[in-house]
């Protein structure tokens, strides 16, 4: 038995043996042992739904998932209180579907966008992403680890008012501090009170807007071994964010005597699941149909872990790199004089602005002394200028005065 050594072993890398059996191993049948288990254990999906009142937030989940999540708020009256600040509430449900159970979480936030002052109303929301991320962290670092729940947001539904010009200042606020958290996906809802060309320029501004703010919104993968035909949906639904999207769940005839759902109103009816008439088929096909897994992997692997890292990082807990990687002592000499050259830079850059407050403040006293030096200047002017007239003035009543007058002068 030849034992190789463990330092030529980083250096030289095993020759990969690539082979197509054609006989029956057994692992070909993983992915069915894997669906068995997903579909034993379930799924768990939390959706948060985000916007003004009246936005239609409740008519869409239920529209979505095809059956009565929760019921819709009933308007308060005019002699109740009205909260302060944003409410969280969370909405719980088991659906099945042809065996597969999906325990769905709807967090609803009622008040967002509704006072008069909405400065802050996105921190009861970024506390919610946060502590949910917060207790799946104490799960994973218990000592026994059972069965982590998931409670963490997946997707976040944030509904734009169809106002047809462009994102307010609250949607921009919201999502420039929510877009590092969770996934974000812009609605457009009741788009059936616009027109195509409306909505296409409304959708148009508002990607613009999200470009500028350097926003990010949560788009559907394309995999290397992806179909034709998969890519090419995927790039559909890209290019239909955001989404403007009807919300009905309410039967209604067409005039062909279709049942179907959606809105009647006296020009037609607007039908939800028809893509000519808005893009409600697009988003459950990305929220559920094709990408709900893209959520939760997404979530997990890349928002929970950007968040964990400064958290822990924010305790105190710190990784030393070389623990787990080869030591290259010029590339680490190099590292070093980078950070050294940085250091004096920074130190640089803080004695010239030092240098330069000191000048400001020297300028500024400067101006103040000329400042004082010319109002007394002026005053000693004005004052040889009022002398000279008194002057002037006796002057000339003793070149036109008589005699006597001059004598009395004198004499005073």
């Amino acid at each position: 038995m030849t034992v190789q050594d463990p330092s030529s072993a980083s250096d030289s890398v095993a020759p990969v043996i690539r082979k197509k059996i054609t006989s029956h191993v057994g692992f070909s049948n993983l992915p069915n042992q894997v669906r068995k288990k997903s579909v034993k254990d379930g799924f768990q999906l939390t959706v948060m739904v985000v916007g003004e009142s009246g936005l239609g937030k409740t008519t869409l989940i239920n529209t979505l998932f095809n059956s009565t999540i929760y019921m819709p708020r009933e308007p308060l009256h005019p002699a109740q209180d009205r909260p302060k600040t944003v409410a969280i509430e969370n909405i719980q449900a088991d659906i099945e579907e042809n065996g597969v159970q999906l325990r769905l979480n709807v967090v609803d936030t009622p008040g967002f966008g509704d006072f008069v002052n909405n400065s802050d109303s996105w921190t009861p929301i970024l506390d919610t992403i946060e502590q949910r991320f917060d207790a799946y962290l104490t799960q994973e670092n218990r000592v026994r680890r059972q069965k982590i729940a998931d409670s963490r947001v997946h997707a976040c539904l944030y509904f734009i008012q169809p106002t047809g010009h462009s994102l307010k200042q609250i949607d921009i606020d919201f999502m420039r501090r929510l877009h590092l958290k969770v996934n974000l996906i812009p609605v457009i809802s009741k788009a059936d009170t616009m027109n195509e060309e409306e909505i296409a320029d409304f959708k148009e501004r508002i990607l613009s807007d999200l470009a500028f703010h350097d926003i990010r919104i949560f788009q559907a993968p394309v995999y290397e071994d992806e179909d034709e035909e998969g890519i090419a949906e995927s790039e559909e639904i890209t290019r239909a964010i955001p989404f403007a999207v009807v919300g009905s769940d309410r039967a209604v005839r067409t005039a062909d005597g279709r049942i179907v759902r959606g809105r009647a109103y006296p020009w037609g009816v607007v039908e939800v699941d028809d893509p000519t008439h808005c893009d409600f088929g697009k988003l459950r096909q990305m929220l559920v149909r094709t990408n709900l897994e893209d959520l939760r992997t997404h979530t997990n692997q890349v928002l929970y872990e950007h968040w964990r890292t400064e958290r822990l990082l924010s305790m105190g807990v710190t990784q030393d790199p070389s623990v787990f990687q080869e030591i290259n002592p010029a590339e680490r000499l190099r590292e070093e004089r980078v950070i050294h050259l940085a250091k004096l830079a920074k130190l640089e850059a803080s004695m010239k602005d030092v240098f330069q407050e000191k000048v400001e403040i020297q300028e500024r006293k400067l101006k103040q002394s000329e400042v004082e030096l010319y109002a007394r200047h002026k005053e000693m002017k004005d004052a040889l200028n009022k002398q000279y007239e008194q002057l002037a003035q006796k002057k000339a009543q003793l070149e036109n005065g008589t005699p006597d007058t001059r004598k009395r002068m004198f004499r005073g």
